[in-house]
């Protein structure tokens, strides 16, 4: 990832909760770079928070007006901490998602080599991420995770255990730090995918090219119940990107499922096959519809075009008032 993916530092949080974004910090991560992506947060104060949990409630108690929060990683996949908290969190909102590419270097205090290496101090994410480089590299090394990717490198100052951190490419220009490796991340094409949480009921129009995120508890645990669940979407010509379980909690057995499907829950299709799903289901979250970051267009059969939807509605509805006109 280029050293220009590091914004400046943002802004001082001086201005009301509506002007104010959240993002875990501090200055120089790839959340960051996330945010600097929004056109609507240019010349916002940002907020910087130290977790997820601490992003989302700023944006409950009406502190910023929206939060940049990293859900998915293409090598690491879902962001379980994420993914739990938008559950347990009502009536947010997923407005935007937004793509970071993602790499990063080894970086240590001034006069450390790579041989004086024994622990490291990183992400649990990023450190999933440069595993097999570390081991091949630095064998016998320890991991001390960190609170985000600056942090990791932040901390070497502050009587860190850690002889090195892993961080993103530019964090020298932030820290008195030098650059022992670069290029570490064990894919050179992986890429976090990160999204905009709001409280706002409005959705974004639909461009032909969105995502909607839901989040689905099987109603009990029964053979067939998780293919019950996938007929929904499947018998409706909607496809799905991402689903992944999480455990409810409350006893063993018991899931909830992350799903990102594509299309817009104005789509006919998408909403007849949420309208399943709510009959299906318990409890089925929906966290949004918004436009894909890669702007690809949606594919389906022609089939499951709304005019299709449309004029089967239409054809029963004639059926049932013509029984009532010979009544």
């Amino acid at each position: 990832m280029p050293d220009t993916a590091i914004p400046a530092e943002a802004p001082v949080d001086t201005a009301t909760p509506v002007d104010t974004y959240s993002f875990l910090g501090p200055a120089g991560t790839f959340t960051e770079a996330a945010l600097a992506q929004v056109p609507e947060a240019a010349g916002k104060p940002w907020r910087s928070v130290n977790n997820v949990g601490e992003a989302l409630a700023d944006v409950v108690s009406g502190r910023s007006v929206a939060a940049m929060i990293a859900i998915e990683n293409s090598v690491d996949g879902g962001v379980s901490a994420t993914q739990d908290a938008l559950a347990s969190v009502p009536n947010l909102r997923i407005i935007g998602e937004y793509l970071v590419p993602v790499n990063f270097v080894l970086v240590a205090r001034p006069g450390t080599t790579l041989a004086d290496v024994r622990v490291v101090n990183a992400h649990p994410v990023a450190y999933a991420q440069c595993r097999a480089w570390l081991e091949a590299k630095v064998p016998s090394h320890g991991h001390i995770p960190a609170s985000s990717n600056v942090q990791a490198a932040a901390s070497l100052f502050e009587n860190s255990q850690a002889d090195a951190a892993i961080a993103p490419p530019g964090i020298h220009k932030h820290h008195d730090l030098v650059v022992l490796a670069e290029n570490i991340g064990d894919n050179p094409n992986a890429v976090t995918r990160f999204v905009l949480v709001s409280r706002t009921s409005a959705l974004p129009a639909p461009t032909g090219a969105d995502k909607t995120s839901l989040i689905v508890e099987l109603p009990d645990d029964r053979s067939g119940a998780l293919l019950e669940m996938l007929e929904q979407f499947a018998t409706r010509g909607v496809n799905l990107s991402l689903i992944q379980s999480r455990p409810i909690g409350d006893a063993l057995g018991r899931y909830r499922f992350v799903i990102d499907a594509d299309g817009h829950i104005i789509d006919e299709r998408m909403a007849d096959a949420l309208l399943g799903l709510r009959r299906f289901s318990p409890n089925v979250i929906f966290l949004g519809s918004y436009p894909r970051a890669d702007k690809q267009q949606i594919q389906f059969t022609p089939r499951y075009d709304d005019e299709i939807f449309i004029e089967a509605r239409s054809w029963l509805r004639e059926i049932v008032e013509g029984d009532k006109d010979t009544a």
